[in-house]
């Protein structure tokens, strides 16, 4: 009977590693976007700058498939180059954002005492600042280049990301395996990265997806507002604002840009939410 439990709990603790549909659709998206953001300019049909047509905010047609901007610039190319700086900014600051989030989220609670209190408290204080308030503030102090751009999107979410790390890993910290650990004499960070950290994974993935659709969009409304990704390079926030004008004549080159935003963030979402396990994690 022994025999019989030990062959089928291995079977019976196998994780589900398949995609439902929805995931999949929302995988579908985002590997889109990633595509487009390192092959997007092999892929255009025109070059981003050139003047292609000398009718402005054009309607959509064969050779111009989004129209055309308020120069005469195709617009599928430039959304193919804002594809690279959108989606490329945004993951770099969101992986910096949280690579020291939860970096400082397992060193505190696994530490825990004053180092854990003063951590909270500090970055709890950065929490209650709006984060489009602070960017505003540091971008216009620092400037807006690509590193500028990147840092302050990085160190905005880092204390989402430190609250969220620190709340699982108090928890998996108290349990039985990480006490055994620490009581065969296994160092801080042998528990931090061996113990704990492969028990937060799903969640923390979950949250990684999220905070992305955040930087997004961010990144999107400073560049609307002229203090995100300056010329001669463009997002496709700053495509929308310099495309205004088109508005008052329905012209897609207004609508384009952010019909993508809003197809990037719907994936995301559709695939973090959708992910094996998420019940499992609890509303993180």
């Amino acid at each position: 009977m022994s025999e019989t439990v030990t062959d089928t709990a291995p079977a019976a603790a196998r994780p589900r590693l398949r995609l439902n549909p929805v995931a999949g659709l929302g995988a579908a998206i985002v590997l889109t976007g990633i595509v487009l953001a390192v092959f997007g300019q092999a892929l255009s049909p025109y070059d981003a700058g050139a003047i292609v047509d000398v009718d402005v905010f054009g309607p959509i047609s064969r050779a111009y498939p989004l129209g055309t901007d308020y120069l005469g610039r195709d617009m599928l190319s430039r959304i193919l180059l804002g594809a690279r700086y959108t989606v490329g900014i945004a993951a770099l600051a969101t992986a910096l954002a949280c690579t020291m989030g939860i970096g400082l989220g397992l060193f505190a609670a696994v530490v825990g005492g004053w180092t854990d209190s003063a951590l909270s408290r500090l970055l709890d204080a950065l929490t209650s600042i709006p984060s489009k308030m602070m960017a505003l503030v540091l971008i216009a102090g620092l400037g807006s280049s690509l590193p500028i751009l990147v840092l302050t999107m990085a160190f905005i979410y880092v204390p989402g990301c430190y609250r969220i790390t620190r709340a699982l890993a108090v928890n998996i910290a108290a349990e039985d395996f990480v006490l055994a650990a620490r009581a065969r004499g296994e160092g801080r960070l042998h528990i931090m990265l061996r113990e704990v950290m492969p028990n937060m994974v799903g969640p923390l993935a979950t949250d990684f997806g999220l905070r992305f659709v955040f930087v997004v969009l961010l990144l999107s409304s400073l560049s609307f507002l002229g203090l995100g990704v300056q010329p001669p390079y463009a997002d496709w926030g700053s495509l929308v604002r310099e495309n205004i004008a088109g508005l008052s004549y329905g012209a897609p080159a207004v609508v384009m840009p952010a019909v993508a935003i809003a197809i990037l963030t719907i994936g995301v979402n559709l695939l973090v939410d959708n992910l094996p396990g998420r019940a499992r994690a609890g509303g993180h």
